[in-house]
């Protein structure tokens, strides 16, 4: 069992903090985000959920442009582009497969 309180927040970028933990087939992120934070234009090699907890997210996925509130769930496919703002103070699950290896620094595995 693991307790998500127990692992040691990192602030991975300006206004993103988050707690970690490393399957063998997969990363989950739990992140608080501040709002007006802003992800900047990126992919990678993951595909990635991501599920919004408590607030408003603001997502561009490829062309299309969503806000995301408590319920609704994001799929990024692999190696497609997307970007973020935080239009409230956020709340957010990330689930990426594989595992995401540059993240292993910053958590629980």
């Amino acid at each position: 069992m693991i307790d998500i309180s127990k692992i040691k927040e990192k602030e991975i970028m300006e206004g993103f903090k988050g707690r970690f933990i490393h399957t063998e087939y997969s990363t989950l992120a739990f992140w608080e985000i501040k709002k007006g934070s802003i992800l900047p234009l990126h992919s990678h090699i993951h595909e990635q959920t991501t599920q919004v907890l408590e607030g408003k997210l603001e997502l561009t996925v490829g062309e299309e442009t969503n806000v995301y509130e408590k319920g609704f769930v994001a799929v990024i496919p692999p190696n497609i582009p997307h970007s973020g703002i935080a239009l409230t103070n956020c709340r957010v699950l990330d689930t990426f497969s594989p595992v995401r290896e540059d993240y292993k620094k910053f958590g629980r595995e």
